[in-house]
């Protein structure tokens, strides 16, 4: 059986409620992906019918992972999430290795993604093209994470404040493009027939399918980003799992008809060569003042996604550090504000240094393929939690179960192992960064005991 939690180790206050935890979730999760990936996504599969069944697909197989995650978040509502059901799952390996991961690859590209995206867009709500303007738009992407990093040190209240604030923005953005592409439309050259199959559809294989679904499956993570927090919410065991379904609902809606509005105005052709694919959209509606409003109500909702992750993600490497599993002066909380301020400050400055370095669609692939294994690993937790922690009590198993979280595993083993077949180098380089942990943790923490 797992160790389990010790009574000694440092806690976090339970502050956050009901609706502080469904601001998290969708503030996590609407960030940068609906409005920078379906550029990509466009780019790999050219056809709108296909593209549309992606982001259905991809809603289907989230929604699958958070039946699951809210499940488990109420039996095992400890700061850490995933860290904490690979380790009653799978042991203190596993969990260290989910850790390592964290700290070296997964967090960075998510921040560095989502930053760039809120650079990009804040340049462009100034009339400055951020393709002509890399380096400007790079550093300010860099003082964003900065400066959530220091809004999160000063308090989780302050930070999930921020969050639910640039959830305002970002459902004023949505609500702007699907309102404006359904009633002026039509009168701007928006036209059915974008809707209907192209003839580029031909080329399109499972493997396209395949890699266009990472591009997805960025814009829909952050489903369980909640569950790292899930020692600061009051009343877990009831309010994890509303909060997490309820918000993963929510974001399933929003994107499809926000996709929708997308294409019925812009053809698949010219989506795929848009990276800034809402202010382009706007911009054929109603002109440069409809492009420089929704990209500053962008802006905001990708600094809130920013903020939200750099809120959840620290909590990993504090658990991490409460099991001997990581050095001790990580999950040192602070004596006035009470929050992980080593681990934030550890996250913010990694991914400062990669979205430096690297472009969005390195940091985006990188972080889906990275993460979403253990993803799967952690909802497999499921199945063995009832032998090695029997104490847990059976209400724990998901709507569906087992076939929903079986569903979600096997998803996720398809499209890793098509990005592998179909782009070896890159995912192979992934794994081999994830994997140079496994020494790491015999040499330096495989005799520790939290």
């Amino acid at each position: 059986m797992a160790d389990s939690a010790s009574d000694s180790r440092p806690q976090l206050p339970r502050t956050l409620g009901f609706w502080s935890a469904v601001a998290i979730v969708v503030g996590i999760t609407i960030g940068s992906g609906i409005f920078r990936s379906p550029a990509g996504i466009a780019a790999r599969v050219p056809d709108p019918l296909l593209v549309l069944g992606l982001w259905v697909a991809g809603g289907a197989i989230t929604l699958c992972g958070a039946l699951s995650v809210a499940g488990l978040a109420a039996a095992l509502p400890e700061t850490g999430g995933f860290y904490v059901y690979l380790r009653e799952g799978w042991g203190r390996p596993a969990a260290f290795l989910f850790g390592w991961s964290e700290l070296v690859l997964i967090r960075a590209s998510a921040l560095g993604g989502i930053a760039v995206a809120f650079g990009d867009y804040s340049l462009r709500s100034v009339g400055i093209d951020p393709v002509t303007h890399v380096l400007e738009a790079r550093s300010l992407s860099a003082a964003a994470i900065a400066f959530a990093a220091a809004v999160n040190i000063r308090g989780v209240n302050l930070g999930a404040a921020v969050v639910g604030a640039s959830t305002l923005a970002k459902f004023s953005a949505l609500g702007v493009i699907a309102a404006s592409a359904l009633v002026l439309g039509a009168s701007h050259g928006a036209s059915l027939s974008n809707l209907t199959p192209a003839a580029a559809a031909t080329g399109v294989t499972a493997s396209s399918l395949g890699l266009g679904l990472v591009g997805v499956l960025w814009a829909y993570d952050g489903f369980g980003d909640l569950s790292f927090a899930a020692g600061e919410v009051k009343e877990p065991s009831r309010n994890l799992p509303r909060a997490i379904i309820a918000g993963t609902v929510a974001i399933i809606a929003i994107y499809l008809v926000v996709n929708v509005a997308y294409l019925y105005v812009i053809p698949i052709e010219t989506a795929g060569r848009s990276p800034l694919v809402a202010a382009d959209t706007m911009r054929a509606l109603v002109g440069p003042a409809g492009a420089v409003f929704v990209s500053v109500c962008i802006a905001i909702s990708t600094f809130g996604a920013l903020n939200g992750s750099t809120l959840a993600s620290p909590r990993v490497f504090f658990a991490m550090a409460a099991d001997g599993l990581f050095f001790k002066p990580i999950a040192a909380v602070h004596p006035r504000y009470k929050t992980p301020h080593v681990a934030i400050m550890l996250t913010a400055l990694l991914g400062m240094a990669l979205v430096l370095s690297r472009s969005f669609e390195e940091l985006t692939n990188t972080f889906v393929i990275a993460i979403w294994p253990f993803y799967a690993a952690g909802v497999a937790a499921i199945f063995r939690l009832p032998s090695r922690r029997p104490d847990v009590p059976r209400t724990y198993r998901p709507i569906g179960f087992p076939i929903v979280p079986a569903v979600f595993i096997a998803a996720v083993v398809w499209f890793v192992g098509n990005a592998l077949v179909n782009e070896p180098v890159s995912t192979s380089v992934t794994f081999a960064i994830i994997l140079a942990g496994v020494p790491v943790y015999y040499l330096a923490f495989g005799s520790r005991r939290g």
